[in-house]
């Protein structure tokens, strides 16, 4: 079992805080402990106090499904202005625990010990984000790198669901069954929660949706944009049929892998791909840009373009043509060629 160094576990954090599209501000050291950041997204942004440490098994005398953080220091440090976050990560599985610091908010013995379940750990492999009631209405939460900021965001809500073992274990079936779903969660299911931790459940399992569908598409795709090729792990997991309209679906291959640039050019309209999987770029839209003055750049952007989308190797993530089709009458575009990807 790998056993990572101080700032190899806080770049995991940084790593994984990004993988989920935000930002992160330094301000303490990459090896500190504990470690301090700032996170920030498109209208939110958080300060937050992380204390991190290795999970392992418990040792020969303890449980076989035991795992655990060895806590080295006396207490958790909590300021106004900050969320102060209590982690464990597992190298091995991929995955951060995560455990109420409320709950350990006192003097601690140095080298004591805070629990999770190996269960909980792989389930969260899985699925992306599980919880693990350790009784005394104490909840830990296992999650992948991809969870982190929503994990940060509802910090206090998810480790409040050990008020409730039935909350908890809705939460957990809502998100198991709908984890590889293309369609919401079922709400007859979600009704089985207590009213106030009903938007909880549908928001963590979105997120558990969204995650499948960007992991399935990226891995389609070999992270790579079906535009450019570029990989830089800077690439997006687009809808082709946007996620607000009626009828789309989080289906393999009703999404594309796009770099950022691209991603925004096919959502601006100002690039597509037709059936046949070619690259198309509006003519209109060109002349537009040209006659403002913001057409810097154009020729190469253009030259850049494959003329052929980098496709998946399995025909069945490739874009459905029908989604495609659809996808282009929505954004406007009224005729598409099936020959030649030029301008037009």
């Amino acid at each position: 079992m790998p056993i990572l160094s101080r700032p190899q576990l806080n770049a995991k954090i940084v790593e994984a805080i990004q993988s989920g599209g935000w930002n992160v501000l330094y301000i303490s050291a990459i090896g500190d402990s504990p470690f301090e950041i700032r996170i920030y997204g498109e209208d939110e942004s958080y300060n937050l106090r992380i204390y991190i440490w290795n999970l392992t098994h418990g040792g020969r005398t303890r449980s076989a499904d035991e795992y655990r953080i060895q806590v080295k220091v006396t207490r958790f440090q909590q300021s106004a202005g900050y969320k102060t976050l209590v982690l464990g990560w597992s190298d091995d599985l991929g995955v951060f625990g995560g455990f109420d610091v409320r709950r350990h908010s006192g003097r601690l013995g140095y080298s004591s010990s805070i629990q999770i379940s190996l269960a909980t750990l792989r389930r969260a492999t899985l699925n992306g984000i599980s919880a693990h009631d350790k009784g005394n209405d104490e909840v830990a939460v296992g999650f992948r790198p991809e969870f982190f900021a929503e994990y940060v965001r509802n910090l206090e809500s998810l480790h409040d669901f050990g008020q409730s073992p039935r909350d908890l274990r809705t939460l957990e079936t809502v998100i198991e069954n709908n984890i590889a779903s293309d369609t919401a969660p079922d709400e007859s299911q979600v009704d089985q929660a207590s009213a106030q931790r009903r938007n909880i459940i549908r928001t963590i399992t979105q997120k558990a949706r969204d995650v499948s569908f960007a992991r399935r598409v990226l891995t389609a795709y070999g992270n790579q944009c079906v535009f450019c090729s570029v990989q830089l792990k800077l690439i997006d997991a687009a809808h082709i049929i946007p996620v607000a309209e009626d009828g789309s679906t989080d289906q393999t291959s009703n999404g594309i892998a796009a770099c950022p640039l691209h991603h925004r050019a096919y959502d601006h309209a100002l690039i597509t791909i037709n059936p046949a999987y070619e690259t198309l770029v509006s003519q209109k839209r060109v002349d537009y840009l040209r006659g403002i003055g913001f057409d810097g750049g154009m020729d190469e952007f253009v030259n850049r373009l494959r003329p052929i989308i980098h496709v998946p190797p399995d025909v069945r993530d490739r874009p459905n043509k029908e989604y495609v089709q659809r996808a282009n009458r929505l954004r406007g575009w009224n005729r598409i060629p099936t020959t030649t990807p030029t301008l037009f």
